[in-house]
């Protein structure tokens, strides 16, 4: 079987080097609109030929498009017009319910699987590409009913390949569920770095004071942005909706500091502790 990788970013890439280790497929093509990136790519050895984007999608049996959601949305209807009945499509995208709408009527429809790998670093480009990134973590399915059956049992194999854990759920449910778990957890790191850096002009020692605390909840703010704008667009309401929430709950703690309540600041963070059955 011949891996055709658009987009070799950490996603991409790490992708690349978990399956060849596992030997799910025989020979991986990569193109990218970057060319340092896809230089780096093939000496690297996450793929073994560059190609250009055509000839990628010509030649291989399954086409894994790992690329910013903006550029997904042009590129998927597009790549299901070039491809044969034998040919298979899934996408590593965060966002699912535009881009599963998007092709919802194309004739090839059955060839694509929407997909989401749940992992990530806050690091970019095939040099941040690492091995068993995706190991113990969930490989979200949606909307399998759409899709050839023999498209989601591959799909399906390879994240078994990648050590994930298959989830099968409607795109629109995926939206909202990421959106509480992955996209407003990136906005309130983003507006934590601008918070400290806007801070940072007076108090030259605040860097020196950061702790590890400061450290791990400032780490996503690290995330490159040509992946992040496209994904909080277009999951726009979803978005907003959880912020509108999250922010009522930073004005609780406001008005309980301002008020000097003690009984309150605790009664919110023993409520918070809750997390604990959660997050072990």
């Amino acid at each position: 079987m011949t891996i055709g990788i658009i987009g070799l970013g950490l996603i991409g890439g790490s992708m690349a080097i978990d399956l060849r280790r596992n030997k799910f497929a025989d020979h991986f093509l990569g193109c990218d609109n970057d060319n340092l990136n896809a230089m780096t790519a093939q000496r690297i050895g996450l793929v073994d030929e560059i190609v250009p984007y055509e000839e990628l999608i010509k030649k291989s049996d399954l086409i894994i498009l790992s690329v910013p959601v903006s550029a997904a949305l042009r590129m998927l209807p597009d790549i299901l017009d070039k491809i044969t009945d034998d040919q298979y499509v899934t996408d590593v995208c965060s966002t699912k319910e535009r881009l599963n709408d998007s092709v919802h009527y194309h004739p090839k429809r059955k060839n694509y699987v929407a997909s989401h790998p749940m992992s990530g670093t806050e690091f970019s480009g095939p040099w941040a590409a690492i091995p068993n990134l995706f190991a113990g973590r969930a490989g979200i399915i949606c909307n399998a009913e759409d899709s050839d059956i023999k498209a989601v049992e591959l799909v399906r194999k390879m994240y078994d390949c990648l050590n994930m854990r298959v989830i099968y759920m409607r795109a629109a449910h995926h939206d909202v569920h990421t959106a509480y778990v992955s996209h407003v957890s990136h906005v309130i790191s983003f507006a934590l770095a601008l918070t400290v850096l806007d801070k940072e002009k007076n108090e030259k020692n605040i860097f020196d004071l950061a702790s590890g605390g400061f450290a791990s909840t400032a780490r996503l703010a690290k995330s490159n942005a040509d992946m992040w704008a496209p994904i909080f667009l277009q999951n726009k309401d979803n978005v907003l909706s959880v912020l509108d929430s999250y922010m009522e709950k930073l004005q609780s703690f406001k008005t309980a500091l301002e008020n000097q309540d003690e009984k309150q600041l605790r009664a919110l963070i023993e409520e918070a502790n809750r997390i604990k059955r959660i997050l072990r």
